[in-house]
């Protein structure tokens, strides 16, 4: 027996359809093929203006302001007689700050019993007693030696010109200032600074070969419950 090759003939009308399914699935892959190396470039750019934005926001200084070369005339905080007087300005909502405390620990640590700490948590008139003790609050508290005080409505932090949370000053036993500025590098970052290698020095050997003037890395200080961190929380 001879086997029958039986050869079946498509309608016009189907061969097209398929010539075009296979069209579309060919331009589909081409289109598949140049949209992913674009949207990857597009999330790779996204990525870079995010990480470039947020280091430009973590080296940018709070305001500058006016220096208080001698202790302020009025001012109800107790200046030490005997030893330097560490005064620090903060806002209790500032996340950044935490690195200022952190910070400021350290001082302590290498500075035992070297200095006197005043550290003055603002809170705008109107406020709860309790707003200003948050974290922050506590966390200043538990350093040995520090004295933690409500600055209402800001009042020592403008006889201080203090504008930024973490604003600190060092004055000697006659009330001449000594130092001002942050005692950190960035905002919210602890580690080695020229803020908190001025003042260790200034305590340890009364004579520094550090800027006595560093910049301040924070929020605003005199703002309202929810000028801070949104923009500085990590």
């Amino acid at each position: 027996m001879y086997a029958v090759k039986t050869t079946v003939s498509l309608p016009d009308s189907n061969q097209a359809s398929l010539v075009r399914k296979k069209a579309d699935v060919q331009n589909r892959s081409k289109i598949s093929r140049l949209v992913l190396p674009a949207v990857t470039l597009v999330w790779l750019g996204m990525i870079g203006i995010g990480m470039a934005w947020m280091w430009q926001y973590e080296v940018t200084p709070g305001e500058a302001t006016t220096t208080v070369m001698s202790w302020p005339t009025g001012s109800q905080i107790e200046r030490s007689l005997e030893r330097p007087t560490l005064v620090l300005f903060a806002h209790p909502r500032c996340p950044c700050t935490r690195a200022t405390i952190r910070e400021l620990a350290l001082i302590v640590a290498r500075c035992p019993d070297l200095v006197d700490i005043q550290m003055l948590f603002f809170r705008p008139t109107g406020f709860s007693a309790e707003w200003e003790k948050t974290d922050l609050w506590s966390s200043a508290e538990a350093i040995p030696g520090v004295t933690v005080v409500c600055d209402v409505d800001g009042t020592e932090a403008k006889r201080f010109k203090a504008t930024t949370s973490g604003y600190s000053l060092l004055y000697n036993t006659d009330g001449r200032l000594l130092f001002h500025g942050g005692i950190t590098g960035s905002r919210g970052h602890s580690g080695d600074n020229v803020g908190r290698s001025a003042i260790e020095s200034l305590l340890r050997d009364g004579e520094t070969n550090q800027n006595q003037n560093a910049l301040v890395f924070g929020c605003p200080l005199l703002g309202q419950e929810d000028v801070c961190g949104t923009e500085c929380r990590k």
